[in-house]
């Protein structure tokens, strides 16, 4: 049995005037880290939690670490309105999935129209889809002998990887002989671009 709690209480009156980031990640949250380090001083803009589907996932100790709240569900709670109604409680301004692996629910979209990105380690359209994601993604990339590959960060839909577009960042690939050095350039996309992207989608209210 999971117990369901936030682990640090939510201070609302804190961030009242600044824009709120709600983080959802399945694993060791290093996009999650980057994010939370990147705005921590920010003054317009603040993270108000980090959900996980996984209780045992790395990602909770590192946002223990920076005082962020945190929240485990399971799949029945995000599909029907547990799930919903703590999100509704925070009033995100941009929901970021970093590194989730569950589809997310139709219902959370609809009342979250545009306001719900993920990032994709591949440049969509290809490489995407049910079952595509981190390691499986850059292995069959290898596999394929692509030259280049990239990340691609959209709006999320009811389907996977099928959102909108809103950036790309190509990187050659040439040199690399594993998964695992493909994979270290797709961090330092990730990390370098993804905080500026959810950055200027606050601030430019896109």
């Amino acid at each position: 049995i999971i117990i369901l709690r936030f682990h640090i209480p939510f201070e609302k009156q804190y961030y009242s005037n600044m824009k709120k980031i709600l983080l959802f990640a399945s694993g060791t949250g290093s996009n999650v880290e980057n994010i939370i380090q990147y705005f921590k001083n920010h003054h317009d803009i603040i993270i108000v939690g980090v959900f996980t589907n996984n209780p045992h996932a790395k990602v909770l100790e590192k946002a223990k670490n920076y005082n962020v709240p945190t929240l485990v569900f399971d799949r029945e709670e995000l599909s029907e309105d547990f799930v919903l109604k703590k999100v509704t409680e925070l009033k995100p301004d941009l929901i970021v999935l970093a590194g989730f692996l569950w589809k997310f629910p139709e219902h959370i979209i609809a009342e979250y129209p545009n306001k719900i990105i993920n990032i994709h380690p591949a440049l969509l359209p290809k490489y995407g889809g049910k079952g595509m994601y981190g390691m499986k993604v850059h292995q069959t990339i290898l596999d394929n002998k692509e030259k280049e590959t990239g990340i691609t960060i959209h709006y999320v839909n009811e389907h996977y990887d099928e959102g909108e577009f809103i950036f790309q960042q190509k990187v050659t690939i040439e040199d690399c002989a594993s998964a695992d050095e493909i994979a270290a350039k797709i961090h330092e996309l990730e990390h370098k671009h993804f905080p500026q992207i959810i950055e200027r989608l606050l601030i430019t209210n896109h």
